[in-house]
């Protein structure tokens, strides 16, 4: 998956949460919880979104790592 590839799944996976969310208006280091306003609940349903439509696992673990748009990314880009 190429970067490209990644902010357009990340996009789409968004949208079924919070349909007026705009990654294109963020930077890249900000909080996508606090920026997109996405309770925990929400960002739970955004990684698991984003591992099932990826089809690749996203353990509990990693989840910190996608806090970013940055670390979203790095994370799911070269997998």
């Amino acid at each position: 998956m190429t970067e490209d590839d990644a902010r357009t799944l990340a996009a789409e996976v968004l949208a079924g949460i919070a349909p007026d969310a705009d990654l294109a208006s963020l930077r890249g280091d900000e909080d996508l919880r606090a920026a997109l306003d996405l309770d925990s609940m929400d960002f739970l349903n955004f990684v698991a979104g984003l591992s099932e439509r990826s089809g690749r696992p996203i353990p509990e673990a990693d989840t910190p790592r996608l806090y970013t748009l940055h670390g979203l990314l790095a994370y799911l880009a070269p997998r």
